[in-house]
Parts: C-alpha cells; sequence; structure tokens
C-alpha cells in the first residue's frame, strides 16, 4: 500500500499532549480508516534559539532521509503549516516528484509569512506549488487566493474538525461533582496557551466586571504556562483588579477537557487573531456557549447565533459577552448544532481521502 507521509512541526507526547494535538487526531483517524500513514515530527514545544536550530535540523534530516529512502512507495505528502513544514514538502516535490498537500492553519499566514520578504515569498511558492491547499476557515480562503495567488479550485476550507465521540454533552451536575467545582457558581473557562495573544489578561479583567452581576462565580484557565513572565503579568493584574477566584490549571486530556466544557457555564477565547478557534467548536460540541473574538475564524463559526462575538482587546464588550452568554442571550441551539454536525471528523475526513485519492489519480 502507497504512504502518505504527514509532516508536522508540532506533535503531542505524553509530556506534552496538547502540542498539536489536533494533527494527531486527524492521523489517527487516517489510520483507522485503513490508510497507510507515517508521521514524521516536531514533538518538543521546548524554545531557546540553539534548542530550536538543533531540533529543526534534526526534524529536516530525518524527513529528507525518509523521503529519499521510500521515495518509490510515497503517494504524496501532506504538510501542517505552510512555513516552515510546507519547505519539506516542497523540496520533496522537486527533488523527487511526491505531490503535496499542505494545510494552512492560519499562523502561518497571519505571523510567519508576515515577518520577511524571504518567508513571504517562499510561502507564495510553497502555496502554488501544492497539488492542494486545506484551509481551516474562510477568511483563511481568501488571504490564501488573494495574497499569495493560488487559483481558488486549488483551495479547499477543511477545518481539523471536532471529534464527538469525545467531545459531547454531559450532565454539568455530575462533572462538577466529579472536578470538585460548585454547582450553584457561574463558571468562566478558558482553554489554550496563556499567552498575550490570547487575550488572557482581558478576560481577567472582563470577568472582574462580570462579577459584579454575579457574585458566586470562578474563572478556570486551563492551558501551557511556559510564558512565566506573561503569567506573572497577570498574576499582578488579579491583584489589581482585587479577583480571588482565578484558577489556573494545566493542560488537560481531550476525555477530561470534555468534562470540564460541560461543567463550564460559559467558554471565552478572546484572541486577537484565530485561524479557526478548534476549542470554540469543542465546547460548542458539548453543549457549551462560546464568547470570542470577532476574528479570523472565529467571525465565522460563531455568527449567526452559534456564540457571541465580541470587539477584541475591549474589556468592556468582553464582559458583556460574557454576561449575555450565561443568560443565552443571542445563542440559539440549533445553529451551534448545524455548525458541530458541518465539522465533526467524520465528516472531514470523507472529504480528505477524497482530496488524497485525486492527487493519487
Amino acid at each position: 500500500m502507497e504512504k502518505i507521509v504527514i509532516l508536522s512541526n508540532m506533535y503531542p507526547t505524553k509530556n506534552h499532549p496538547t502540542f498539536g494535538i489536533f494533527v494527531k487526531n486527524q492521523v489517527e483517524q487516517l489510520k483507522n480508516a485503513g490508510m497507510n500513514v507515517e508521521v514524521i515530527a516536531i514533538d518538543e514545544p521546548g524554545k531557546g534559539k540553539v534548542l530550536t536550530i538543533k531540533k529543526y535540523l534534526s526534524w529536516f534530516m530525518r524527513s529528507m532521509a525518509f523521503l529519499m529512502k521510500n521515495k518509490n512507495e510515497i503517494s504524496l505528502t501532506h504538510a501542517h503549516y505552510a512555513f516552515p513544514t510546507g519547505v519539506l514538502s516542497f523540496i520533496g516535490k522537486k527533488v523527487f516528484n511526491i505531490p503535496y498537500v499542505v494545510t494552512v492553519h492560519g499562523g502561518d499566514i497571519d505571523k510567519m509569512a508576515k515577518k520577511n520578504v524571504v518567508i513571504n515569498r517562499m510561502t507564495r511558492r510553497i502555496l502554488t506549488n501544492a497539488s492542494q491547499v486545506i484551509v481551516v476557515g474562510e477568511r483563511l480562503k481568501k488571504e490564501v487566493i488573494r495574497g499569495f495567488h493560488v487559483q481558488e479550485a486549488r483551495v479547499d476550507v477543511l477545518s481539523m474538525g471536532v471529534d464527538t465521540s469525545v467531545f459531547k454533552k454531559h450532565s454539568q451536575e455530575e462533572v462538577r461533582k466529579e472536578l470538585g467545582i460548585p454547582l450553584a457558581e457561574k463558571i468562566v473557562l478558558f482553554v489554550g496557551n496563556v499567552i498575550r495573544e490570547k487575550g488572557v489578561s482581558e478576560l481577567i479583567q472582563a470577568y472582574g466586571k462580570m462579577k459584579q452581576q454575579y457574585g458566586e462565580s470562578r474563572l478556570y484557565i486551563v492551558g501551557s504556562q511556559r510564558d512565566t513572565q506573561f503569567v506573572e503579568e497577570l498574576t499582578e493584574v488579579i491583584r489589581k483588579e482585587g479577583i480571588h477566584d482565578v484558577y489556573f490549571h494545566q493542560p488537560l486530556s481531550q476525555e477530561q477537557l470534555a468534562k470540564w466544557m460541560s461543567a463550564a457555564d460559559v467558554l471565552a477565547l478572546p484572541s486577537y487573531h484565530e485561524g479557526f478557534g478548534l476549542v470554540a467548536l469543542e465546547a460548542m460540541a458539548t453543549g457549551t456557549p462560546v464568547v470570542g473574538s470577532d476574528v479570523g475564524g472565529l467571525s465565522y463559526l460563531l455568527n449567526d447565533g452559534a456564540g457571541i462575538l465580541t470587539r477584541p482587546k475591549e474589556v468592556a464588550s468582553l464582559a458583556e459577552g460574557l454576561v449575555k452568554a450565561i443568560e443565552r442571550k443571542g445563542i440559539q441551539k440549533e445553529k451551534m448544532e448545524k455548525v458541530v454536525e458541518k465539522h465533526a471528523t467524520t465528516t472531514i475526513l470523507k472529504k480528505i481521502q477524497s482530496i488524497y485519492e485525486n492527487i493519487r489519480r
């Protein structure tokens, strides 16, 4: 059976279970569907210039060695992120004539491609030479077509999908008892890397304003806290605001995360930019309303009553959104369910298999 090689600069391990978990989820789905998939990825999120150079160089050498050895058995490569991962697929096509698919996740276009002219030009070459480009949201489709001159026929909008067998509704009362969360309090949940660009500082301030209407409440911040300097800034914000019920939690398994989402009254995702916003979709699958910034993929995901959109970086707008979500004002349950159905992994898998098959032919 011909191999499909998945290339990614993010992939989870036992020690780093959420590092690129969305890529692993899709890989497992492909394998379960009977596809012969090989993964060559970076599974260490550690920072530092020397470490970064070493891990990327090692990844590059491993990838090239594998492509060279197995070039006659590989039907295509699938790169997650245009840059830097797409460079490997691009070389694989030019040197070994292996076609490739590239998935654009957002940061590769919004941030990486804007770093300098060289990366921007390389990103364009990667995208225009791909057999097919997958983008995780409608906004990214427009940017790829207009900004990088990719033919519209070669761009598909496919999110990474939500596994509805994992992210499903649980009894709020039961999971709160299990997790030790007070039954009567209003619970606001944030899930993601604790970094400035995720709007965590604004969320803490907005939560403080929300508390004026709901005295008994808690804010849980779940995610990696590798940016220790920023976490210290948040601690100072909490102290200044006089808020005593903000709780930080390390990353959780997806099964546990689904329970936390079910336990919450609202999930907040006040990002400055967001390619798609998979965590918002996961919360919607558990029946929990989402408040998110009106940016990127969230603008499409939460519009038309599927969630509450707020102005990015504006504390007052976010606080108002939290109150609306808790009171279920402007949230339409049917719209939430329709969005989840559209992005279910079973639906996404069929579309990816179709893309692969077309390239093979």
